[in-house]
């Protein structure tokens, strides 16, 4: 009130300890915005989360000093695996083959553990978007365990109430409590009440039947031993004979923390950071970094304003790897009933509600 501003710079000891806390509280990796009827939820941080994270983001950063300068990812793994075959004919690889060649196999461990997440836990069965035959779903799931981002049960359900209640406190990843939170905060605390009572309130019975959800959701654990960590780092050493330590860093500590912070850059970067051409009211964004290292899931506006779309994109197969990969599984009989927005759809809502940008 007016009549109070002359007492403005005397502040009594107790109330500058709440303003000094609050201060603290607005520095916090969350920030909680007061909202009519939202519920407030003290952060109960998971120690051991916290510890496990660090480490591996510890391990990736060490895994860069394995990589030789000059590391060409676009080698093809034959080509490693026909000089790897050449040189124990000579009577030994060159220096520096082999941690090209590990190199390049955890770029191709990267693609599979990507197409795990956004050709399965994504467009399958988060959206439903197409339809997999039983050979290709099980790929995809043995690839999404290769992940490592929760079982496929899990992650579903979770990204159909990231759409439901998008920026809510029943949003698992609320993008408006902050980057940080969005990005990684919100697995290092459990979860707000609201995201565990209204996702129990979600249609799963899709998930529930499908038997190979269900097997990989039984055998998590030991699937994701196998694949996220023995099958990447074995491959290397025993087709091309590089080191277990270098195999073991390469190809499954650092290809398995850039794939996570890849699909979480979706959840944070994305959301916050782009234009919005079909609907401005939401805060997804069209993020071209984040498709580059999401392999074709950066164009998050269109993806919310349309999340039926197998594509997630209107440009189809610009660049696109995941939409590549559906379109060739399509091709061999694999997948079918590829699910489309249609153009005149798409340029109604531009008009409508985009930003004007697209």
């Amino acid at each position: 009130m007016p009549g109070q501003a002359t007492d403005a710079g005397k502040v009594s000891f107790c109330d500058a300890k709440e303003e000094i806390r609050a201060e603290l509280e607005g520095l916090a990796f969350c920030d909680r915005q007061e909202r009519p009827g939202a519920r407030e939820q003290r952060l109960n941080i998971v120690w051991r989360n916290v510890v496990l994270m660090s480490l591996l983001h510890l391990g990736a950063v060490y895994s860069l000093v394995l990589i030789p300068k000059a590391m060409p990812l676009t080698l093809l793994w034959g080509k490693c695996r026909r000089r790897h075959l050449r040189s124990r004919l000579s009577g030994g690889a060159p220096p520096g083959a082999r941690g090209r060649c590990s190199a390049t196999s955890a770029y191709f461990c990267f693609l599979l553990t990507a197409l795990g997440v956004t050709a399965g836990a994504h467009r399958l069965w988060s959206h439903r978007s197409y339809k997999a035959k039983l050979p290709l779903r099980i790929f995809l799931a043995a690839a999404n365990s290769m992940a490592f981002q929760n079982d496929i049960f899990e992650w579903a359900r979770d990204h159909r109430a990231h759409h439901k209640y998008s920026e809510t406190d029943a949003d698992p990843h609320n993008a408006r409590r902050g980057f940080f939170f969005s990005h990684i905060g919100w697995l290092l605390v459990r979860k707000h009440p609201d995201v565990i009572e209204k996702g129990r309130k979600l249609d799963v019975s899709d998930l529930l039947a499908d038997p190979v959800v269900q097997f990989q959701r039984k055998y998590y654990k030991i699937t994701v031993v196998l694949m996220c960590f023995v099958f990447p780092t074995v491959v290397p050493w025993y087709i091309w004979g590089e080191s277990l330590w270098n195999s073991y860093f390469l190809a499954a500590i650092l290809r398995y923390t850039i794939s996570l912070n890849g699909t979480w850059l979706v959840n944070s970067a994305a959301h916050m950071y782009g234009n919005r051409p079909y609907d401005k009211h939401v805060s997804p964004r069209q993020n071209p970094l984040v498709t580059l290292g999401a392999i074709g899931e950066g164009f998050h506006n269109y993806h919310h304003t349309f999340p039926f779309d197998y594509s997630a994109s209107e440009f189809g197969l610009n660049f696109n790897p995941t939409t590549w990969f559906i379109d060739f599984m399509c091709l061999l009989g694999l997948a079918t009933d590829r699910k489309r927005a249609t153009k005149a759809m798409i340029e109604a809502r531009k008009a409508k509600t985009g930003d004007g940008s697209g």
